[in-house]
């Protein structure tokens, strides 16, 4: 079992104009739950820990956690509206977002929630949840109660037009490296925390801290990883791509799935992770998020299409 810890929403995306306005398609979306999709498309057990708001758009994502398989025995419903995600498109299907979420359900996941987390291989967090409160809180105190037992996998997804202070994500990301095992970061996030600095010595120095894995994500560049004794580069997948909606998250889905398959999501498999195990994760990973990008939105493979 691995349990995903964050938000859930409605990404909605504009589809064209009306005569008096502009059509809406609202779609299941929020980074962690898409990692929780992502596993159960790739036949893992998965259980979601977040919160729903009480009303339809939490009746949706609550249907959609169900139907996906994914065990919502420590999701709750709270009296709040559902955070939207209001998407826009570049002309290379790079996602914008602007975050309706002030008070919303995602975010007020509440500490007594606890009490309905099971036991679990590994416990994923990251994006805004992690900087918000109170959900943040519980987060943490999730980290610190399985973080000796457990894999604690960790992608900060930086979303600054949710909490636009830097200095929170820092401190975020400071908190949980000690506490982490597996951690996922785009390029993207990378030059906005650590502006010019190689990814090879922050990665370096994350290991010291007490990091197992580091993974760096480049889009269509592929991706880098490192252990304490190993370094692999993922060559980059070739692919139309629709959009990258869910790229992220795919290759994090994957990753953990790829690590389960071969018996080393654990604590002490990840610290002795061997290189030739770590490219088989990683290209795994990308050959998973490719797919996701040759699709629209974040439309999630399943096992079957990944041989």
């Amino acid at each position: 079992m691995i349990v995903v810890s964050g938000e859930a929403l409605m990404d909605v995306f504009a589809t064209g104009e009306t005569p008096t306005g502009v059509m809406l398609d609202a779609r299941i979306g929020g980074s962690p739950l898409n990692v929780a999709i992502g596993l159960a498309r790739l036949a893992q057990p998965v259980a979601f820990f977040g919160a729903l708001s009480s009303g339809f758009l939490g009746d949706r994502l609550l249907k959609a956690i169900t139907t996906e398989g994914i065990d919502s025995g420590c999701t709750v419903r709270v009296d709040a509206p559902s955070t939207l995600g209001l998407v826009g498109l570049d002309a290379h299907g790079v996602p914008n977002y602007a975050f309706y979420g002030d008070g919303a359900a995602d975010r007020r996941l509440p500490l007594a929630a606890l009490d309905l987390v099971p036991a679990a291989e590994a416990y994923q967090f990251g994006s805004y949840a992690m900087v918000v409160e109170p959900v943040a809180s519980t987060q943490r105190a999730l980290v610190e109660r399985e973080r000796q037992r457990a894999v604690i996998a960790y992608d900060p997804n930086i979303r600054l037009n949710v909490e636009p202070d830097l200095k929170r994500w820092h401190e975020t990301l400071a908190w949980m490296l000690p506490r982490t095992h597996l951690l996922k970061l785009s390029d993207e996030d990378l030059s906005l925390l650590f502006p010019g600095v190689d990814a090879g010595q922050l990665a370096t120095a994350w290991i010291e801290q007490g990091v197992s894995l580091v993974v760096v994500t480049r889009g269509g560049e592929g991706a880098w990883a490192w252990t304490a004794a190993s370094h692999v580069v993922a060559a980059p997948v070739k692919v139309n791509v629709v959009d990258t909606v869910g790229a992220g998250d795919t290759f994090q889905a994957a990753m953990l799935t790829a690590l389960a398959e071969r018996g080393l999501l654990a604590p002490k498999a990840l610290r002795t992770l061997g290189e030739t195990a770590l490219h088989e994760v990683v290209d795994f990973a990308a050959r998973a998020a490719a797919i996701t990008c040759s699709r629209r939105g974040a439309d999630l493979p399943r096992r079957a299409e990944l041989g």
